[in-house]
C-alpha cells in the first residue's frame, strides 16, 4: 500500500512540477491527435454528410461498410500501415515509417469511419428537417452539405469529440507505426506501456493523469462552446 501512495505522490510531483519529459511526451500526443482529427474531419463530415442527403446506387452498402470499418482492429490498421510505409512497400521512398506523420495517417485511418458515421446519423435527421426548403431552393448538391454541415456544427462538435477521444487513447497502432522511440514518436499512450513494463510507475501515473486531464479539458472545452453559442442566440 505504501508503494502504491509513493508512486502517487511521485506522479504528483511530475505533474505541478512541469516535468520536461512528461511536458514533451504530450504536447506530441495532442499534435500528433489533433492533426490526425483536422484531417479526418475534413474527410468524414462531407462524407458522412454526403451520405445522409444524396441517394445512389450502393448508398446502403456504403453506410454498412463505414459502419463496419468503426469496428477496425487499431493493431491491424498499424500492421497495414507498417507494410504500406517500410521499405519493401509501395510508399517506403517516403521515409515515413517511425515518425509523427506514420501515426497521423494510422490514426486518420481508425478515426474516420467513426466521425463519418456519427455526422451520417446526426445529419440525416437533419436532412429530413431541411429537405423540402432546400429542395424548393434547388440548391447544389455541396449547398445542401454546407448548410447541413453549418446547422448541425454542434452534433459535429461531438462527432469530431468522439474521434479525439479514440484517438488520444490509441496504443496498439502507434506503437508499430511509431516505434516508440523517445525524443521521436513516444506519446502518452506508449510511454504509459513502456514505463509500466519497466517498473517506474511514478511515470507511468503522471502520464496517466496528464491522459485523462487532456480528455477531460477537451470535453469541457467544446461543451462549453456549444452551450456559449447557445445562449448567444437568446
Amino acid at each position: 500500500m505504501n508503494d502504491i501512495f509513493d508512486g502517487l505522490a511521485a506522479a504528483f510531483w511530475l505533474v505541478v512540477s512541469f516535468d520536461p519529459e512528461l511536458i514533451e511526451i504530450s504536447l506530441r500526443s495532442l499534435q500528433v491527435t489533433l492533426g490526425a482529427l483536422v484531417l479526418s474531419c475534413a474527410i468524414a463530415l462531407p462524407l458522412g454528410t454526403f451520405l445522409a442527403i444524396r441517394r445512389f446506387r450502393y448508398r446502403r452498402l456504403t453506410i454498412s461498410v463505414l459502419n463496419a470499418l468503426m469496428g477496425l482492429p487499431p493493431v491491424v490498421v498499424g500492421l497495414i500501415v507498417y507494410i504500406l510505409l517500410s521499405r519493401s512497400g509501395p510508399f517506403g521512398v517516403l521515409g515515413l515509417l517511425f515518425t509523427p506523420t506514420a501515426m497521423v495517417i494510422a490514426q486518420v485511418i481508425i478515426i474516420t469511419p467513426l466521425i463519418a458515421s456519427i455526422t451520417h446519423q446526426a445529419m440525416r435527421e437533419l436532412w429530413a428537417e431541411y429537405h423540402d426548403l432546400l429542395i424548393s431552393l434547388n440548391t447544389s448538391q455541396w449547398q445542401r452539405v454546407k448548410t447541413l454541415v453549418w446547422d448541425g456544427r454542434r452534433n459535429l462538435l461531438t462527432a469530431a469529440l468522439a474521434g479525439f477521444g479514440r484517438g488520444i487513447g490509441e496504443v496498439g497502432a502507434i506503437m508499430i507505426v511509431g516505434g516508440n522511440i523517445d525524443n521521436a514518436t513516444r506519446v502518452l499512450t506508449t510511454a504509459i506501456a513502456l514505463e509500466t513494463g519497466k517498473g517506474d510507475f511514478a511515470l507511468a501515473l503522471a502520464l496517466g493523469f496528464v491522459l485523462i486531464a487532456l480528455a477531460i479539458g477537451v470535453n469541457v472545452s467544446i461543451h462549453w462552446l456549444s452551450r456559449t453559442e447557445r445562449e448567444g442566440r437568446w
